[in-house]
Protein backbone atom coordinates (compact mmCIF):
# COMPACT_ATOMS: atom_id res chain seq x y z
CA UNK A 1 0.00 0.00 0.00
CA UNK A 2 1.58 3.27 -1.57
CA UNK A 3 0.55 6.27 1.01
CA UNK A 4 1.10 10.00 -0.17
CA UNK A 5 1.48 12.24 3.15
CA UNK A 6 1.07 15.87 2.05
CA UNK A 7 1.68 19.01 4.11
CA UNK A 8 2.87 22.50 4.43
CA UNK A 9 6.27 21.45 6.33
CA UNK A 10 7.30 25.49 7.15
CA UNK A 11 7.50 24.95 11.21
CA UNK A 12 7.98 22.21 13.50
CA UNK A 13 5.40 21.14 16.25
CA UNK A 14 3.81 17.63 16.79
CA UNK A 15 2.52 17.36 13.21
CA UNK A 16 6.02 17.44 11.93
CA UNK A 17 7.43 15.04 14.90
CA UNK A 18 4.58 12.68 13.75
CA UNK A 19 5.27 12.62 10.51
CA UNK A 20 9.06 12.15 10.81
CA UNK A 21 8.16 9.08 13.42
CA UNK A 22 6.47 7.81 10.31
CA UNK A 23 9.49 8.14 8.27
CA UNK A 24 11.80 6.91 10.75
CA UNK A 25 9.95 3.75 11.80
CA UNK A 26 8.60 2.94 8.48
CA UNK A 27 9.79 -0.72 9.40
CA UNK A 28 7.21 -1.16 12.10
CA UNK A 29 4.16 -1.59 8.98
CA UNK A 30 6.35 -3.01 6.05
CA UNK A 31 3.11 -3.23 3.89
CA UNK A 32 2.49 0.78 4.10
CA UNK A 33 4.77 2.39 2.04
CA UNK A 34 4.91 6.28 2.76
CA UNK A 35 6.00 8.81 0.70
CA UNK A 36 5.89 12.71 1.53
CA UNK A 37 4.87 15.90 -0.22
CA UNK A 38 5.90 18.70 1.20
CA UNK A 39 5.20 23.04 0.11
CA UNK A 40 8.32 24.93 2.29
CA UNK A 41 11.51 24.02 3.42
CA UNK A 42 11.96 23.46 7.02
CA UNK A 43 13.09 21.00 9.66
CA UNK A 44 10.71 18.73 8.79
CA UNK A 45 12.42 18.01 5.20
CA UNK A 46 15.88 17.99 6.82
CA UNK A 47 14.49 15.12 8.85
CA UNK A 48 12.75 13.62 5.94
CA UNK A 49 15.94 13.59 3.58
CA UNK A 50 18.50 12.44 6.27
CA UNK A 51 15.71 9.74 6.92
CA UNK A 52 15.85 9.07 3.02
CA UNK A 53 12.41 9.33 3.12
CA UNK A 54 10.49 9.41 -0.79
CA UNK A 55 9.83 13.21 -0.88
CA UNK A 56 8.40 15.72 -3.82
CA UNK A 57 8.72 19.45 -3.43
CA UNK A 58 4.86 20.65 -4.17
CA UNK A 59 6.08 24.70 -4.67
CA UNK A 60 5.50 27.55 -2.19
CA UNK A 61 2.13 28.46 -1.43
CA UNK A 62 0.42 31.88 -0.28
CA UNK A 63 -2.97 31.74 -0.20
CA UNK A 64 -3.27 35.19 -0.83
CA UNK A 65 -1.34 34.35 -4.60
CA UNK A 66 -3.80 31.93 -6.39
CA UNK A 67 -1.35 31.26 -8.87
CA UNK A 68 0.72 29.69 -6.21
CA UNK A 69 -2.36 27.48 -4.89
CA UNK A 70 -3.56 26.60 -8.58
CA UNK A 71 0.62 25.40 -9.08
CA UNK A 72 0.76 23.50 -6.13
CA UNK A 73 -2.32 21.77 -7.03
CA UNK A 74 -1.39 21.08 -10.55
CA UNK A 75 2.15 19.22 -9.19
CA UNK A 76 0.16 16.68 -7.04
CA UNK A 77 -2.17 16.12 -9.77
CA UNK A 78 1.17 15.42 -12.06
CA UNK A 79 2.50 13.16 -9.54
CA UNK A 80 -0.33 11.21 -8.86
CA UNK A 81 -0.66 11.01 -12.61
CA UNK A 82 2.47 9.27 -13.33
CA UNK A 83 3.05 7.53 -10.37
CA UNK A 84 0.29 4.80 -8.49
CA UNK A 85 -0.48 5.75 -4.89
CA UNK A 86 -3.48 4.20 -3.01
CA UNK A 87 -4.04 6.93 -0.96
CA UNK A 88 -3.79 9.97 -0.18
CA UNK A 89 -3.48 11.90 2.90
CA UNK A 90 -3.98 15.80 3.91
CA UNK A 91 -2.96 16.54 7.34
CA UNK A 92 -4.34 19.43 8.74
CA UNK A 93 -7.45 21.62 7.47
CA UNK A 94 -4.19 23.88 5.55
CA UNK A 95 -3.43 21.04 3.44
CA UNK A 96 -7.20 19.96 2.56
CA UNK A 97 -8.08 23.43 1.72
CA UNK A 98 -5.30 23.82 -0.85
CA UNK A 99 -5.26 20.33 -2.29
CA UNK A 100 -8.82 18.48 -1.24
CA UNK A 101 -10.32 17.38 -4.12
CA UNK A 102 -6.99 16.76 -6.29
CA UNK A 103 -6.87 12.49 -5.22
CA UNK A 104 -10.54 12.05 -5.88
CA UNK A 105 -10.77 13.64 -9.31
CA UNK A 106 -8.11 10.91 -10.49
CA UNK A 107 -9.20 8.11 -8.86
CA UNK A 108 -7.46 8.14 -5.87
CA UNK A 109 -8.74 7.48 -2.23
CA UNK A 110 -8.62 11.29 0.21
CA UNK A 111 -8.12 10.77 3.67
CA UNK A 112 -8.30 13.93 5.67
CA UNK A 113 -5.88 13.85 9.42
CA UNK A 114 -7.30 16.52 11.93
CA UNK A 115 -4.39 17.27 14.26
CA UNK A 116 -5.23 20.51 15.49
CA UNK A 117 -8.44 22.22 16.81
CA UNK A 118 -11.59 23.80 14.84
CA UNK A 119 -12.14 27.24 15.27
CA UNK A 120 -15.48 28.34 14.16
CA UNK A 121 -15.62 30.57 11.29
CA UNK A 122 -12.08 30.75 10.26
CA UNK A 123 -11.95 31.07 6.38
CA UNK A 124 -9.46 28.32 6.13
CA UNK A 125 -11.78 25.75 7.73
CA UNK A 126 -14.53 26.65 5.66
CA UNK A 127 -12.34 26.40 2.70
CA UNK A 128 -10.89 22.84 3.80
CA UNK A 129 -14.77 21.90 4.40
CA UNK A 130 -15.74 22.27 0.73
CA UNK A 131 -13.85 19.42 -0.03
CA UNK A 132 -14.91 16.34 1.61
CA UNK A 133 -12.67 13.40 2.05
CA UNK A 134 -13.44 9.64 1.65
CA UNK A 135 -12.60 9.36 5.60
CA UNK A 136 -11.19 11.00 8.03
CA UNK A 137 -8.62 10.60 11.19
CA UNK A 138 -8.39 12.55 14.20
CA UNK A 139 -5.70 12.30 16.81
CA UNK A 140 -7.85 12.04 20.12
CA UNK A 141 -11.44 11.82 20.96
CA UNK A 142 -11.10 15.34 21.70
CA UNK A 143 -10.74 16.39 18.16
CA UNK A 144 -13.00 13.77 17.34
CA UNK A 145 -15.96 16.18 18.67
CA UNK A 146 -14.49 19.04 16.49
CA UNK A 147 -14.08 17.17 13.18
CA UNK A 148 -18.05 17.46 12.99
CA UNK A 149 -17.71 21.49 12.71
CA UNK A 150 -16.06 20.13 9.21
CA UNK A 151 -17.37 17.31 8.14
CA UNK A 152 -20.86 16.08 10.14
CA UNK A 153 -21.76 12.84 9.67
CA UNK A 154 -18.94 11.59 7.98
CA UNK A 155 -16.53 8.49 8.77
CA UNK A 156 -13.90 8.83 11.54
CA UNK A 157 -11.00 6.98 13.28
CA UNK A 158 -9.19 8.06 16.50
CA UNK A 159 -5.25 6.75 16.08
CA UNK A 160 -3.26 8.33 18.56
CA UNK A 161 0.31 9.22 17.55
CA UNK A 162 3.25 7.30 17.41
CA UNK A 163 5.72 8.27 19.93
CA UNK A 164 9.27 6.17 20.32
CA UNK A 165 10.70 6.62 23.57
CA UNK A 166 14.33 8.04 23.08
CA UNK A 167 17.36 5.36 24.21
CA UNK A 168 17.81 5.32 28.30
CA UNK A 169 20.40 7.99 28.86
CA UNK A 170 23.95 7.65 29.69
CA UNK A 171 24.00 7.65 33.77
CA UNK A 172 25.60 10.93 34.18
CA UNK A 173 23.20 12.75 31.44
CA UNK A 174 20.84 14.04 33.94
CA UNK A 175 23.68 15.93 35.91
CA UNK A 176 25.53 16.97 32.30
CA UNK A 177 22.36 18.79 31.42
CA UNK A 178 21.72 20.36 34.46
CA UNK A 179 25.05 21.79 35.08
CA UNK A 180 24.61 23.29 32.04
CA UNK A 181 21.62 25.29 33.01
CA UNK A 182 23.22 26.33 36.38
CA UNK A 183 20.84 24.57 38.26
CA UNK A 184 21.89 22.71 41.44
CA UNK A 185 21.70 19.07 42.20
CA UNK A 186 18.94 19.53 44.90
CA UNK A 187 16.89 21.56 43.49
CA UNK A 188 13.73 21.16 42.35
CA UNK A 189 13.47 21.43 38.13
CA UNK A 190 9.53 22.04 36.56
CA UNK A 191 9.69 21.88 32.56
CA UNK A 192 7.39 23.11 29.83
CA UNK A 193 8.29 21.90 25.73
CA UNK A 194 5.79 23.97 24.01
CA UNK A 195 5.87 26.07 20.83
CA UNK A 196 5.84 29.53 22.12
CA UNK A 197 2.04 30.96 21.66
CA UNK A 198 0.14 32.02 24.23
CA UNK A 199 -2.50 29.50 24.16
CA UNK A 200 -0.14 27.00 25.39
CA UNK A 201 -0.14 28.96 28.84
CA UNK A 202 3.35 29.89 29.81
CA UNK A 203 2.34 32.79 31.64
CA UNK A 204 0.06 30.61 33.86
CA UNK A 205 3.43 28.87 34.89
CA UNK A 206 4.96 32.37 35.80
CA UNK A 207 2.19 32.88 38.14
CA UNK A 208 2.18 29.50 39.50
CA UNK A 209 5.61 29.57 40.16
CA UNK A 210 5.28 33.11 41.93
CA UNK A 211 3.34 32.01 43.96
CA UNK A 212 5.63 28.23 45.35
CA UNK A 213 6.23 28.42 48.94
CA UNK A 214 8.30 26.23 51.06
CA UNK A 215 11.68 25.35 51.39
CA UNK A 216 12.74 23.79 48.50
CA UNK A 217 14.80 25.45 45.98
CA UNK A 218 12.77 25.36 42.43
CA UNK A 219 13.89 26.52 38.57
CA UNK A 220 11.29 26.62 35.70
CA UNK A 221 12.47 25.79 32.10
CA UNK A 222 10.81 26.68 29.10
CA UNK A 223 11.88 25.15 26.04
CA UNK A 224 10.39 26.13 22.82
CA UNK A 225 11.61 28.27 19.83
CA UNK A 226 9.47 31.52 18.87
CA UNK A 227 9.15 30.83 15.03
CA UNK A 228 6.85 33.80 13.54
CA UNK A 229 6.94 37.34 15.02
CA UNK A 230 3.66 37.27 17.06
CA UNK A 231 5.63 34.70 18.77
CA UNK A 232 8.79 36.55 18.98
CA UNK A 233 6.74 39.47 20.59
CA UNK A 234 5.00 37.26 22.99
CA UNK A 235 8.48 35.41 24.45
CA UNK A 236 9.55 39.72 25.24
CA UNK A 237 5.95 40.10 26.76
CA UNK A 238 6.87 36.81 28.97
CA UNK A 239 10.08 38.04 30.10
CA UNK A 240 8.37 41.61 31.68
CA UNK A 241 6.20 39.68 33.24
CA UNK A 242 9.34 37.33 34.90
CA UNK A 243 10.95 40.57 36.16
CA UNK A 244 7.63 41.78 37.25
CA UNK A 245 6.70 38.76 38.94
CA UNK A 246 10.37 38.65 40.29
CA UNK A 247 11.33 35.17 38.87
CA UNK A 248 13.79 36.23 36.44
CA UNK A 249 16.40 34.63 38.54
CA UNK A 250 14.95 31.21 38.58
CA UNK A 251 13.75 31.30 35.16
CA UNK A 252 15.07 29.89 31.77
CA UNK A 253 13.57 30.66 28.36
CA UNK A 254 15.74 28.12 26.21
CA UNK A 255 14.22 28.32 22.67
CA UNK A 256 13.64 26.14 20.19
CA UNK A 257 16.19 22.81 20.97
CA UNK A 258 16.49 19.55 19.41
CA UNK A 259 17.21 17.45 22.62
CA UNK A 260 14.49 17.83 24.43
CA UNK A 261 14.69 14.12 25.71
CA UNK A 262 17.83 14.87 27.26
CA UNK A 263 16.88 18.10 28.86
CA UNK A 264 13.67 16.09 30.18
CA UNK A 265 16.17 13.70 31.67
CA UNK A 266 17.43 17.04 33.37
CA UNK A 267 13.75 17.64 34.49
CA UNK A 268 11.99 16.59 37.76
CA UNK A 269 7.97 17.70 37.16
CA UNK A 270 6.55 18.76 33.96
CA UNK A 271 3.82 21.53 33.71
CA UNK A 272 1.99 22.96 30.27
CA UNK A 273 -0.61 24.75 32.17
CA UNK A 274 -2.86 25.57 29.06
CA UNK A 275 -5.25 28.16 28.20
CA UNK A 276 -7.55 26.44 25.73
CA UNK A 277 -7.79 22.77 24.73
CA UNK A 278 -4.79 20.64 23.36
CA UNK A 279 -5.83 18.84 20.35
CA UNK A 280 -3.35 16.05 21.80
CA UNK A 281 -0.60 16.56 23.59
CA UNK A 282 2.97 14.93 22.36
CA UNK A 283 4.74 17.20 24.70
CA UNK A 284 3.14 15.06 27.76
CA UNK A 285 3.42 11.85 26.50
CA UNK A 286 7.21 12.69 25.82
CA UNK A 287 7.16 13.54 29.94
CA UNK A 288 5.46 9.91 31.08
CA UNK A 289 8.69 8.35 29.12
CA UNK A 290 10.93 10.52 30.79
CA UNK A 291 9.60 9.40 34.10
CA UNK A 292 8.21 12.87 35.23
CA UNK A 293 4.97 13.85 36.95
CA UNK A 294 2.44 16.03 35.21
CA UNK A 295 0.58 19.24 36.04
CA UNK A 296 -2.16 20.66 33.26
CA UNK A 297 -5.76 21.78 32.92
CA UNK A 298 -7.96 19.62 33.03
CA UNK A 299 -9.64 19.71 29.07
CA UNK A 300 -8.63 18.67 25.41
CA UNK A 301 -6.07 16.38 24.51
CA UNK A 302 -4.17 15.81 27.91
CA UNK A 303 -7.52 14.53 29.43
CA UNK A 304 -6.78 11.16 27.39
CA UNK A 305 -2.99 10.98 28.92
CA UNK A 306 -2.68 12.26 32.14
CA UNK A 307 -4.64 10.22 35.11
CA UNK A 308 -4.72 10.30 38.69
CA UNK A 309 -1.36 8.15 38.66
CA UNK A 310 0.83 10.12 36.74
CA UNK A 311 0.22 13.66 37.25
CA UNK A 312 -2.98 16.13 38.33
CA UNK A 313 -5.43 17.62 36.36
CA UNK A 314 -6.36 21.73 37.67
CA UNK A 315 -9.40 23.80 36.97
CA UNK A 316 -8.07 26.54 38.50
CA UNK A 317 -4.67 28.98 38.64
CA UNK A 318 -4.55 28.46 42.28
CA UNK A 319 -5.06 24.22 42.33
CA UNK A 320 -2.00 25.23 39.55
CA UNK A 321 -0.28 26.46 42.24
CA UNK A 322 -0.95 24.18 44.92
CA UNK A 323 -0.05 21.25 42.72
CA UNK A 324 2.98 22.55 41.88
CA UNK A 325 3.80 23.35 45.43
CA UNK A 326 2.72 20.01 46.43
CA UNK A 327 5.05 18.09 44.10
CA UNK A 328 7.83 20.23 44.32
CA UNK A 329 8.03 19.98 48.16
CA UNK A 330 7.27 15.97 48.05
CA UNK A 331 9.66 13.89 46.11
CA UNK A 332 8.15 10.48 47.15
CA UNK A 333 5.11 11.88 45.03
CA UNK A 334 7.69 12.79 42.05
CA UNK A 335 8.41 8.96 42.39
CA UNK A 336 5.55 7.45 42.67
CA UNK A 337 3.92 9.60 39.69
CA UNK A 338 7.19 9.79 37.76
CA UNK A 339 7.65 5.30 38.02
CA UNK A 340 3.96 5.15 36.34
CA UNK A 341 4.60 7.17 33.30
CA UNK A 342 6.50 5.36 30.80
CA UNK A 343 3.59 2.35 31.07
CA UNK A 344 1.38 4.71 30.62
CA UNK A 345 3.12 6.52 27.88
CA UNK A 346 3.23 2.94 25.83
CA UNK A 347 -0.36 2.00 26.23
CA UNK A 348 -1.06 5.44 24.52
CA UNK A 349 1.14 5.68 21.72
CA UNK A 350 3.63 2.68 21.27
CA UNK A 351 5.25 3.37 17.82
CA UNK A 352 4.21 -0.45 16.43
CA UNK A 353 0.70 -0.20 17.89
CA UNK A 354 -0.03 3.08 16.17
CA UNK A 355 1.47 2.43 13.21
CA UNK A 356 -0.10 -0.37 12.58
CA UNK A 357 -3.47 1.16 13.73
CA UNK A 358 -2.74 3.88 11.32
CA UNK A 359 -2.08 1.32 8.21
CA UNK A 360 -4.90 -1.02 8.93
CA UNK A 361 -7.65 2.28 8.53
CA UNK A 362 -5.68 3.45 5.55
CA UNK A 363 -6.32 -0.35 3.97
CA UNK A 364 -9.67 -0.30 4.91
CA UNK A 365 -10.53 3.56 3.36
CA UNK A 366 -8.85 1.69 0.04
CA UNK A 367 -10.57 -1.30 0.48
CA UNK A 368 -14.25 0.37 0.82
CA UNK A 369 -16.66 -0.18 -1.86
CA UNK A 370 -17.85 3.29 -1.95
CA UNK A 371 -14.62 4.33 -2.57
CA UNK A 372 -13.82 1.78 -5.09
CA UNK A 373 -16.83 3.49 -7.33
CA UNK A 374 -16.06 6.73 -6.93
CA UNK A 375 -12.25 6.00 -8.07
CA UNK A 376 -13.96 3.93 -10.66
Amino acid sequence: MRVLHVYSGNLWGGIEAFLATLARHAELAPEMCSEFALCFDGRLRRELAQIGAPLTDLGRVQTRAPWSVLRARRKLERLLATRRFDVVVCHSAWAQAIFGGVPRTLGVPEVFYLHDRVRERHWLERWAARHSPDWSIVNSEFTRGDLQRLFPGEGVDVVYYPIAPPPPPAPEARRAARAELGIFDDSVLIVQASRMQAWKGHDRLLRALARLSGPTIWFGVFIGGAQRPAERAYRAKLEEEARALGVTARVRFLGQRDDVPRLLCAADIHCQPNAEPEPFGISFVEALQAGLPTVTFDMGGPREIVTREVGKLVKTEAELARALDELVNDAALRRTFGAAGPERARALCDPRARIHDLAAVLRRVCAAPSVAASAG
